[in-house]
């Protein structure tokens, strides 16, 4: 079953954002993700959420995305990313239904 990390991100400084970005990319890609949304405009239907940008990734199952955000690889990316951005990240399991 397809795994997805949703994140909500306000990048503090963008330039150290924009360098992060471009390395989480490439670890993603190494642990069979693929973004299925990165930034794009956002209108909130209902609520009091306002999110900045969001971004999901899709992963084949939930061990392959764990074992992407659990990596050595992305451990050192966590660390920039919190010194330059304020995140909210979800993992959650997801049905993709197949077209009729």
């Amino acid at each position: 079953m397809p795994a997805y990390v949703i994140s909500d991100v306000s990048a503090r400084d963008q330039a150290a954002f924009e360098a992060y970005r471009t390395r989480a990319a490439d670890s993603i890609g190494r642990h069979d993700g693929r973004y299925i949304v990165r930034g794009g405009m956002i209108d909130t239907l209902e609520g009091d959420w306002q999110p900045r940008t969001i971004v999901i990734v899709e992963f084949p199952d939930m061990a392959s995305l764990m074992g992407w955000y659990d990596s050595p690889e992305y451990s050192r990316l966590k660390a920039i990313r919190e010194r330059c951005a304020k995140t909210r990240i979800l993992a959650l399991e997801g049905i993709v239904p197949r077209p009729s």
